[in-house]
């Protein structure tokens, strides 16, 4: 079938039909030549829903921005991608920036002073951002216990906040201030990354990213207890995870850090999917 010839007056014949609008993208997409300036340029940043579980609750990094737009308003971590970088380094420089810890593997939990890192979404509305066209590359983040953080860059504040406050529809306030939403779209990514780490921690062992390298049965049934926030019979719970294959694997050693009898500690197994699942319970 022969090729629609492109007129000097932008108009296609031929096989596309009579009358047919012609693309610069559709040269593009034959891998044809193109001009680059007939694109509207636009920029690419990276966000980042930073989990932890503290005090028992599930927590994101939040920052408050110090310049504009949104300035005062409070945000997730992220920013540009530079010229240099691809989407996973600057992914993990950002965290390194924000948090001062080393990104691991995707596919393996977290050990040691790191945190698990993945992907979550794409977010691209023409008007998510009023300085100009970004597309923002969502990350998550899933770390044990961590402390306070620093604020850096454009944020001239920084603290971890239970998602539920976070995700309330008026927002975020403390200390009497005025609650107001999250920047940006940053309670729609938030709320992916909430129900991600949800979903997953199901059918995989990512629950143990939010643990130390070595944990008892209750520091991890307390992980999940917070995550789906829902209360655990902590029995069944100890039979499920230690009979399921991969999952934990004992050290030897035991503590007493949660008071009571001597517990007996367990690290990550080899497994990254549980067979059978962790379902999660119907609330």
């Amino acid at each position: 079938m022969p090729r629609p010839v492109a007129e000097p007056s932008g108009i296609a014949t031929g096989a596309t039909g009579e009358g047919s609008v012609y693309r610069q993208e559709d040269d593009y997409d034959r891998g044809m030549p193109y001009d680059p300036s007939a694109f509207p340029p636009f920029a690419v940043t990276v966000d980042l829903v930073v989990l932890t579980v503290r005090r028992h609750s599930l927590c994101a990094l939040a920052v408050r921005r110090g310049e504009p737009p949104f300035q005062g308003r409070w945000a997730l971590p992220g920013g540009f991608v530079r010229a240099d970088e691809d989407l996973s380094q600057a992914a993990a420089r950002e965290l390194a920036e924000e948090t001062g810890l080393c990104a691991h593997d995707a596919s393996v939990p977290a050990q040691d002073n790191g945190a698990h890192l993945e992907q979550l979404a794409t977010y691209g509305d023409p008007k998510r951002d009023p300085r100009m066209r970004v597309v923002s590359v969502a990350h998550l983040a899933l770390a044990p216990d961590l402390p306070a953080p620093r604020a850096g860059g454009d944020a001239s504040n920084a603290r971890w906040a239970p998602v539920e406050e976070l995700l309330q529809q008026g927002g975020y306030g403390r200390d009497g201030e005025p609650v107001a939403p999250l920047a940006f779209d940053h309670a729609q990514i938030l709320a992916d990354g909430v129900e991600r780490a949800r979903s997953k921690i199901e059918y995989s062992s990512l629950a143990t990213a939010f643990c130390p390298p070595e944990f008892t049965v209750g520091e991890l049934r307390r992980v999940y207890e917070a995550v789906w926030g829902v209360a655990l019979d902590p029995r069944n719970f100890h039979r499920k995870v230690t009979g399921t294959p991969g999952f934990l694997v004992p050290t030897g050693g035991t503590t007493t850090r949660q008071g009571g009898r001597p517990a007996q500690l367990f690290r990550a197994g080899g497994a990254t999917l549980l067979n059978p699942p962790m379902l999660r319970p119907d609330v």
